[in-house]
This record gives structure tokens, C-alpha cells and sequence, in this order.
């Protein structure tokens, strides 16, 4: 009885609150307007008077505004006095409502009561119990994981308890906890199983990221290390050489970050999922170095069109080739067409190191030699030309096991790279791989001893560089 006696007073407050507005006289706003109007008035007779006497304008041209004037300032005065008088009694008839807003403000009267009561009605649940808030799974109310999760979590921390040293177990844990936006518990559990599986790669990226989540975007020492860990094993990671540059980059190292990502994006299909942000953070790094984004920011490889899916298995393997010639011949026309264009404006250097690269994907060494050339041609001061067209001669050469000197060509352009470029690391290591391969062991170790003091002694390349000099110490 009381939950009903509380909701009509509510209705009926509600009631009051909205409808003596629509009932209101209007009179009062008018009366207002015209008393505003007259005081208006009388301010432009007195500036009337003020430039007059101060001679701005002539009797005839003072008495035609004070005549204007007056007429407005008349005409105000009888709208003031109303409708004509009610009958001999000289009442003026009251003033009422618009008959809208008499009928609105009864239509609401009604309905706004009935129609709170239909909802509750037909909502509504009055013989509930109450529900203290110790008793209540607020959880749940939030949008929080079913109980049934959250049993299952319980059930696997348990067992984990038992057996601590279950990789997935606690792989399964962290991913739930990353799940549910509980980053700190994510990364503790994610943590535990890298220290148990550590050559896990998909493992290792997981925990880099929910490491960077957990602190709002910035990498910390711990995730960088995790993500060099993958490139230690596998190079071409994009996920981790994406995160290793924005690790310099946040670090203040710029143009390590820009070279990263810049080899990131040149060695990616267009189509790749992470182009897009990779072309952002292009730009930012850019921007910090002064440079022109657009000059600086490789194209990346003709797009991979994925396979159509086979309306039945029973679909032979020729259409198959047919189908994967037919992709051929698309990439075949993209590469065609940037060297249609580049013959057209031959001075776009970026551009024939972009279809260098291309026909070295593709396999096509001499091309690549040729297209690099061309670029050399039109910037013979740039290091990362002079590097680039070093590469793709050495990319032409066959494979060999046994190390041994490089084309005079490729480390005469290398040593041009690195006389422009005195830390040009590509120049420094690609060098010291040819000295090291014809015996020249001490420029080898020059070339290499700069290198390493490049990098610190957490990231896989000083452990890799580092090893060399070892190995060419003990004569290797």
C-alpha cells in the first residue's frame, strides 16, 4: 500500500509541475514588451534633443522623427488598453489560455496517470521482495560475465593452484582476464605461461599486448623485450616489429622507429590488415624528424587477393592453377603499370626503389638490378639507394654456403653509403660480411664493433653482432 500511495503523490507532482505553465495568462509578457517599447522610445526623443542642439540635424528633419516617434510610442498606447470594455460595467473580459494549450494541458492531466499505470502494469513486478545490495550480483547487472564464466574461471585457478607449471592452463586464464578488461591479472597470468612456454610466438605477442593495454598505450620495458624475443626467432613478425618501433619511437628514437616501420610497410601487401595504422605512425615519426611524410613513406607490395572458395570439393586442381595464374597476371599488371609510370616521370626516385623491390618478390633479379640502377642514377648521394642497389645486386647472386667476396659493384655502392652515412647500419653489417668472408678480419671487426654500439644490449641485434665479433675473435 505504501509503494502505491509514494507513486501517486510522484504522478501527481509531475501533473502539477506541467500543466499550470500551459495554463498561464499571456497578458504579463505583453505588458512587459510594451513598457520596453515605450522606454525605447523616450531614449531616442532625449538623443533626438542631444543632436539637435549639438546642430547634426535641422528643425525640419528633428520635428519629422519626433513626429515618427510619437506616432510609434501612440500606437503602443492603444494596444495597451485592450479589447473594447465588457457592456455598461466597463469590465475588460479576462484573459485566457489559448484554447491548444488548455486542451494539452488537460489531455495530460488524463493520460500522463493512466499511462504511467498501464507500464507499470505491464512491467512492473510489485509483489517482488526487496533486494538488498549484499544479495544482488552487480556483476551481472553491468554486463559482467555469466556466472557460469566466472564458475569456470574459479574451477581453472583451482587447478592451476595444483599444477602451476600448465602453460595453457594459464594462456587460457590471461586471455579470459584480457577478455573481461582485467589487464594487471591478463599480464600476471599471460606472464606465467611465456615463463613456462617462452617459444611460443603467438603466446609472446599476446602478452606484449595486453603489457601495452595494461599501460595505456605506452610500451614498457617488458613488452619490448617480449617482442624482440619474436624477432630474435622470426624477423619478419609484423605484430612485433610493428610494437619494437613504436617502442623507439616513444622512446625518442625517431628515426630508428621511421626505418622500422618504413621496412614494415615495404615489405607488406597492400591489403595487409595493418597498413593502414603502419602509414599513420609513418607520419608521426615524420613529423618529428621534419620530414615530408609523403617522401618517406614506402609504397607497399601489389595486394594478395585471396583464393575464391570452391563451390565443391570436387572442383578440379586445373581451375585451381587457372585461378592462381589469373592472380599472377593481376599483380603482373600492377607492377607493370608503376613501371609504365615511372618511365613517364623517371625522376620519382622512391619509386624505382619500390619496383626494385617488387620484381625482387617476384623473383626477376635483373630487373630489379635495373630498376635499382635507375634509381642510383637520379640520386647517386643517397645512402638508402646506394644500399638498395648493393641488395639487389647481392640478391642476384647464387646461394652458397661458404662465405666469400661480394660484386665489386655492390660494396663499392655500400662503401659510398657509408662514406655519406657514417652509421648506416645496413652499409656497417652488409660490409663486414665481405671482410669477414675474404679473411679481412680486423675491418671486419672495425665495421662491426661501430654496429654494435648502436644498439643496447637488450635487443636481439646486439646479441646477434656480438656473437659475430666472438666467433671472428676465436678465428670463425
Amino acid at each position: 500500500m505504501l509503494f502505491w500511495i509514494v507513486a501517486a503523490a510522484l504522478t501527481a507532482a509531475v501533473v502539477l509541475l506541467i500543466v499550470p505553465p500551459l495554463l498561464r495568462k499571456p497578458e504579463g509578457a505583453a505588458e512587459e514588451r510594451a513598457a520596453y517599447d515605450l522606454e525605447v522610445y523616450r531614449d531616442q526623443l532625449g538623443e533626438l534633443e542631444r543632436d539637435q542642439g549639438r546642430g547634426l540635424i535641422s528643425e525640419a528633419q528633428a520635428a519629422a522623427a519626433r513626429a515618427e516617434i510619437g506616432r510609434r510610442m501612440l500606437a503602443i498606447a492603444d494596444r495597451g488598453k485592450g479589447p473594447a470594455k465588457d457592456g455598461a460595467k466597463g469590465k475588460e473580459p479576462a484573459a485566457r489560455a489559448p484554447r491548444s494549450a488548455m486542451a494539452l494541458a488537460a489531455l495530460l492531466a488524463v493520460l500522463l496517470p493512466l499511462g504511467t499505470l498501464a507500464v507499470y502494469g505491464k512491467l512492473g513486478r510489485p509483489e517482488l521482495p526487496a533486494q538488498p545490495l549484499a544479495s544482488r550480483n552487480l556483476d551481472h547487472e553491468r554486463g559482467g560475465p555469466p556466472k557460469n564464466v566466472l564458475a569456470a574461471m574459479d574451477k581453472l585457478k583451482a587447478q592451476l593452484a595444483e599444477t602451476p607449471d600448465d602453460p595453457q592452463g594459464w594462456a587460457i586464464l590471461g586471455q579470459a582476464y584480457a577478455k573481461m578488461g582485467r589487464l594487471p591479472e591478463a599480464a600476471d597470468a599471460l606472464g606465467k605461461a611465456v615463463a613456462l612456454a617462452g617459444d611460443d610466438l603467438e603466446l609472446l605477442g599476446s602478452y606484449g599486448e595486453v603489457l601495452i593495454s595494461a599501460n595505456g598505450g605506452t610500451v614498457p620495458d617488458e613488452a619490448r623485450k617480449t617482442f624482440d624475443r619474436v624477432l630474435a626467432k622470426d624477423p619478419t613478425e609484423p605484430r612485433a616489429r610493428f610494437y619494437a618501433a613504436l617502442a623507439r619511437f616513444q622512446a625518442g628514437d625517431s628515426k630508428d622507429a621511421l626505418e622500422r616501420w618504413s621496412a614494415l610497410l615495404a615489405e607488406s601487401h597492400a591489403d595487409a590488415p595493418w597498413v593502414p595504422i603502419v602509414r599513420t605512425q609513418i607520419a608521426e615519426a615524420a613529423k618529428a624528424l621534419n620530414l615530408d611524410p609523403a617522401k618517406v613513406t614506402p609504397e607497399p607490395l601489389p595486394a594478395q587477393q585471396p583464393p575464391p572458395v570452391a563451390q565443391n570439393q570436387g572442383q578440379n586442381q586445373g581451375q585451381g592453377q587457372a585461378e592462381g595464374e589469373d592472380q599472377q597476371q593481376m599483380i603482373r599488371g600492377m607492377v607493370d603499370g608503376l613501371a609504365a609510370r615511372l618511365e613517364a616521370n623517371p625522376d620519382d626516385v622512391d619509386g624505382w626503389l619500390r619496383l626494385s623491390r617488387s620484381y625482387g618478390v617476384m623473383g626477376e633479379s635483373a630487373k630489379a638490378i635495373d630498376a635499382a640502377r635507375k634509381a642510383r642514377e637520379r640520386a647517386p648521394q643517397r645512402p638508402d639507394v646506394l644500399v638498395a642497389y648493393a641488395s639487389a645486386l647481392l640478391s642476384a647472386e647464387p646461394r652458397s654456403s661458404k662465405p666469400g667476396p661480394m660484386p665489386e659493384e655492390a660494396v663499392a655502392s655500400l662503401r659510398q653509403a657509408l662514406a655519406a652515412e657514417p652509421d648506416n647500419r645496413d652499409a656497417l653489417w652488409l660490409l663486414g660480411l665481405n671482410a669477414a668472408g675474404i679473411g679481412r678480419t680486423a675491418e671486419a671487426t672495425d665495421l662491426w664493433t661501430r654496429l654494435l654500439a648502436q644498439f643496447k644490449p637488450e635487443e636481439p641485434e646486439y646479441t646477434l653482432i656480438r656473437s659475430r665479433l666472438e666467433s671472428l675473435k676465436a678465428g670463425g
